[in-house]
């Protein structure tokens, strides 16, 4: 762990919000907000798997 990327965390983190807000949206029965879940969840990982494709060309990942 000696080279954390401390972006890539919170880019996990966020994405982890964004998994329980759907199960809290499908406990309250409420679609639109389960919607708005699975949008935030995708575009929160693309940006993470993006940010990793950046990294990995300029060669910053081990």
């Amino acid at each position: 762990m000696k080279n954390l990327k401390w972006i890539f965390v919170l880019y996990s983190l966020l994405a982890i919000a964004a998994m329980a807000s759907i199960g809290v949206a499908v406990s309250y029965r409420s679609v639109p907000f389960v919607l708005l879940a699975i949008f935030a969840l995708i575009v929160i990982m693309g940006f993470g798997f993006k940010k990793k494709k950046e990294y990995r060309e300029k060669g910053l990942l081990d």
